[in-house]
């Protein structure tokens, strides 16, 4: 699949979820998220098991998908899915320096349709933001 139709689908998913290795156990979680030419960031409380965990390691999987439909034909056996979907991987961060939280933070808000807006220093300090270098990514669609 090629890199715009990949974005298209990123762009149109409501949901991302991130796939992290918490203490040699595989642990998936979704998050909202923003998306910008190979970057994906997502916020978190400051601690928790998410935060502990990509302290720990930063290997990420991440997934979305997008127009998903249960396609129903006689016996349950012979239903199938319709569906596009991404899967990428790459290495998270923490984002420490506050301009680039308040970025990060308006691409998560554009997102879901939401405008920039000013973000009080209370809030940057008790919100983590999480940037994903996206290495690799792959797009699936359903045959119908």
């Amino acid at each position: 699949m090629d890199r715009d139709t990949i974005e298209g689908i990123i762009r149109s998913a409501q949901v991302c979820r991130i796939g992290l290795v918490d203490d040699g156990q595989p642990y998936v979680v979704p998050v909202c998220f923003g998306y910008a030419d190979g970057v994906l960031y997502f916020h978190s409380a400051p601690r928790g098991r998410k935060v502990e965990a990509l302290r720990k390691n930063d290997a990420v999987c991440c997934e979305f998908d997008v127009d998903v439909e249960i396609v129903r034909d006689g016996d349950a056996c012979d239903w199938s899915v319709r569906y596009r979907s991404v899967i990428g991987f790459g290495k998270a961060s923490i984002v420490e320096e506050p301009e680039e939280k308040r970025r990060a933070l308006d691409g998560i808000v554009a997102q879901y349709g939401g405008k920039p807006q000013e973000y009080p220093e209370d809030t940057l300090r008790r919100t983590a933001v999480i940037k994903v270098q996206i290495d690799r990514m792959t797009g699936k669609t359903s045959e119908d």
